[in-house]
């Protein structure tokens, strides 16, 4: 997949986020095509600049990570020259986004109700640890404490009784960027039928709620709240992690047709007739004594010896990888997920690619992270400052250029 323009050609995005979930939210709108300029404070930019090791040269492998495909300015929106650029970015702004604590931009004169007496159809986007609202509004937003109180710490883990953990990739604050996105789109579908822009509100502790639809459904129906179960779901089995002679593999064998299926690859026809699995609601109730069962027969041979029967018997199964191992395979190669761009200051480096494919107007990943104020000079010209004006905001420090 060639980077093209993509279906969002001709948005315009000012991004005022850093660390995670607001630059996942203009993450995505870039690869669709978005025009995002990303304002990084002064004096030193976006703090996931400074979250290293690792580095790829002088840069933080996880700032060129989160902020590929934008182009970056430095501005220090604490002085009058620095309010008066980004005021002019947004005359002509689809879209704002920002991620900071309630009141800050209120406390700037960027708050919305502001914004948008300046431009009626501006779109601003609110990502935030609890949202704009309710009583934990004031409180900052991180992903180990979203994921604590909306659940999902005491449904991941390998079973009652064991310490809570988190899931291993910060799951709220890429979720919480992704609902941004969703929101701004809708967004943008509104203003086309009205005209009018608005704000869209969300936050890390709904995208970690989010995940739990499943268990949710449990809970609201039964009263009682799911734990934690290792691999293994809550409404199906075998559907979860079993163990070869060589390592591990997934089996999702959900349905009857795939369980029966499982029985005769595993040569446990005996099981069939056990009245605990006959039926998918039994095998879900015993799914304990079930997996045991299971376990001593996938112990026999190798993972690969399995994956390969699992998939002759056309038996939902995979490997467990680790990241090394999915960037290398043929899938991830073949659907464009690990890309190269050249970065200003490193030259060819690879990062994701873009994880929405369209036939007609591809997005992709076309540029790298841009290095701290090395779009400056560039935007402002582009926005009518002259050289003049960019070098005596420069040397007040209301800049900072590359």
């Amino acid at each position: 997949m060639t980077a093209g323009k993509g279906p969002l050609q001709g948005i315009k995005v000012i991004e005022l986020c850093h660390v995670m979930a607001g630059p996942v939210c203009g993450l995505m709108l870039a690869d669709m095509g978005a025009e995002v300029i990303k304002v990084e404070k002064m004096p030193n930019g976006d703090d996931t600049r400074r979250t290293v090791p690792p580095k790829i040269g002088d840069e933080a492998a996880a700032f060129m990570m989160m902020n590929r495909n934008k182009r970056g300015i430095a501005v220090d929106l604490k002085t009058e020259a620095g309010k008066k650029i980004l005021y002019r970015l947004l005359e002509t702004a689809d879209v704002v986004t920002e991620n900071y604590s309630r009141g800050t931009m209120e406390r700037l004169g960027l708050g919305y109700e502001t914004l948008r007496e300046k431009n009626p159809r501006l779109i601003y986007c609110a990502i935030s640890g609890f949202g704009r609202s309710g009583p934990y509004a004031d409180r900052g937003g991180f992903d180990l404490i979203a994921q604590g109180m909306s659940g999902l710490m005491s449904i991941t883990g390998e079973g009652p009784g064991r310490p809570p953990v988190k899931v291993g990739a910060p799951v709220t604050d890429i979720t919480a960027g992704i609902l941004g996105a969703m929101g701004i789109l809708a967004a943008l579908h509104a203003r086309h039928q009205t005209g009018k822009g608005q704000m869209v509100d969300t936050s890390l502790f709904e995208a970690g709620i989010v995940q739990t639809f499943w268990q949710s459904a449990i809970a609201l129906a039964t009263g009682v709240a799911p734990g934690p179960m290792g691999s293994a779901h809550p409404l199906n089995a075998p559907y979860e992690a079993f163990e070869t002679k060589d390592g591990w593999i997934n089996l999702g064998a959900a349905n009857q047709a795939t369980w029966l299926r499982t029985l005769q690859l595993l040569e446990r026809s005996d099981l069939a007739e056990d009245h605990r699995f006959k039926e998918a609601s039994g095998r879900l109730v015993h799914r304990i004594a079930l997996a045991q069962e299971l376990a001593l027969e996938f112990r026999k041979r190798t993972s690969a010896e399995w994956l390969a029967a699992l998939e002759q018997a056309k038996v939902p199964a995979g490997p467990v990888f680790d990241v090394l191992q999915m960037h290398a395979d043929p899938q991830t190669q073949a659907r464009e997920m690990i890309v190269e761009v050249n970065h200003t200051a490193i030259g060819r480096v690879k990062t994701l690619g873009a994880p929405v494919k369209f036939s007609a107007t591809p997005g992709g990943v076309h540029r790298s992270a841009p290095i701290f104020g090395e779009h400056t000079n560039e935007v402002l010209r582009e926005y009518g400052f002259s050289p003049e004006e960019i070098g005596e905001m420069a040397t007040a420090r209301a800049i900072h250029r590359v």
